[in-house]
């Protein structure tokens, strides 16, 4: 089959033409050198140089120059990429791949509907993009489900869904194994977790250091109320007063690698809005792959810049500066690297071996994997050693585990083959994804190794309890 042979992909005034340009002039910047190759986690399994940063680079490059087509076989080498952005880490040239491969995921979404045959990630199930748009992108919604989700695991109906396989055979299957304990926001009064929604503001105690911004997530805010209220409570020991907007919502990460970067931009809008005039030091996130959308927001400066930005991303933070130079957007672990107030507390020592997982958008995006080591070193009496292997993805990379299961198995099991040689009784992670995806895992083999977020230890060992 012949370019020329399939239906026009664009019209002149579609935007896919615009992005097609850029993808171009991005993928020009490859001189196809080759480090990027043992980096890549799909290339290492497959040995396919179309699964490949570089391979990939040039089936962009041709399906936007129109040398070659938009088909099955293409979009297959797309989607089976974790986004994990190592080859980025990597490059000589700096080539922005996360960028690119956005760019793709773009193109490929707004191709015309009778271009495919079958479904792939960019062409969706009409529940999965109604679950997208209705509920991830509307993250009150989703905390509206949290006695529903309670309910369902306080009853035994949990178990009996799980005993019976139900389930067994379909996506929502991989969902629910990854459902963990689902808990509530912690009280303004009491520093418990009792309350029922997120309260806007939790002052500090004592010496007052400063004031932060929390960002909730979607996903997170049920999947992750321990990390989160931990972060609020160590926080405000500390002295800082920790700010929750309401009208905060997802990060549009999920949007972005999907394709649908309208709404990506809409929901960055609304979060820069939700942030805007609150006088803040920084805006703490606490899922890595939250952290990195946040601070590639055009409005909002990284904890670690990237390569140079966009001109219009340029004006834009020269515009927002006018008003006062905007917070940053920085990792709980980062901020409570440099944070103040650690002198006027003291933690329990934990006799235990913790094995540090350094999930890809921690390390390759945002360039802190140093900080949650940094952290933990606090704990008096721990034994702290990263995990073998954190040079690859765990193979969760958001919704990847649903859309590529088979990738993300081989990537989750040499996870799990690490951890277990590692004999570690705990394994901290800075990703709610990651840590979901790892932990289905152990308690399916019923290991007793205990997957959580740094901050959450440090919390346990300062005696706060959410």
């Amino acid at each position: 089959m012949k370019p020329t042979d399939l239906p026009p992909n664009f019209s002149p005034d579609s935007p896919s033409v615009e992005i097609s340009a850029k993808i171009s002039a991005e993928a020009n910047l490859c001189v196809s050198c080759g480090l990027c190759l043992p980096h890549c986690p799909t290339y290492r399994i497959t040995q396919s140089e179309a699964d490949s940063p570089r391979g990939r680079i040039a089936l962009m490059s041709g399906v936007a120059g129109g040398r070659i087509p938009m088909n099955e076989r293409f979009e297959l080498h797309m989607d089976r990429c974790l986004t994990c952005r190592a080859c980025e880490a990597v490059c000589p040239n700096h080539v922005r791949f996360g960028q690119l491969m956005d760019g793709a995921r773009a193109m490929m979404a707004s191709s015309p509907p009778d271009l495919l045959r079958e479904k792939t990630g960019m062409r969706k199930p009409w529940f999965r993009r109604w679950v997208e748009r209705e509920l991830v992108a509307k993250p009150e919604r989703i905390d509206a489900l949290r006695p529903l989700f309670r309910f369902y695991e306080g009853s035994g109906l949990q178990k009996l869904v799980r005993k019976s396989g139900l389930l067994r055979q379909t996506k929502l299957a991989l969902l629910e194994a990854q459902l963990p304990h689902v808990d509530k926001p912690c009280s303004l009064s009491s520093g418990t977790s009792n309350s029922r929604s997120w309260q806007g503001i939790y002052p500090s105690i004592g010496k007052s250091r400063g004031d932060v911004g929390l960002f909730l997530g979607c996903v997170a805010r049920l999947t992750d109320a321990p990390t989160l209220n931990a972060t609020i409570l160590v926080l405000n020991r500390l002295g800082y007063t920790v700010h929750v907007p309401p009208t905060q919502t997802c990060c549009g990460a999920l949007h972005q690698h999907g394709g649908d970067m309208q709404a990506a931009a809409q929901l960055a809008r609304e979060n820069t809005k939700a942030f805007d005039g609150l006088n803040l030091d920084a805006i703490i996130s606490t899922a890595s792959g939250c952290g990195v959308q946040l601070a590639e927001y055009s409005f909002f400066p990284a904890s670690q810049p990237s390569r140079k930005s966009t001109p219009v991303q340029q004006q834009a933070r020269q515009d927002d500066l006018k008003g006062g130079p905007p917070p940053k957007v920085m990792d709980i672990s980062a901020f409570l690297a440099v944070a103040e107030g650690w002198d006027d507390v003291k933690l329990a020592p934990l006799p235990h071996k913790i094995s540090v997982h350094e999930p890809c958008s921690l390390r390759n995006v945002l360039r802190g994997a140093a900080h949650p080591y940094t952290l933990l070193k606090r704990v008096p009496g721990v034994l702290i050693e990263p995990l073998a292997g954190n040079d690859q993805c765990c193979g969760a990379a958001g919704t990847y585990f649903l859309d590529q299961p088979e990738m993300a198995s081989v990537l989750l099991r040499d996870k799990i083959g690490a951890l277990n040689a590692s004999g570690a009784r705990y394994l901290a992670t800075s990703n709610v994804g990651c840590a979901m995806h790892i932990a289905s895992a152990l308690r399916e083999a019923g290991s007793e190794i205990e997957v959580v977020h740094p901050v959450t230890l440090v919390a346990r060992q300062m005696n706060i309890r959410s």
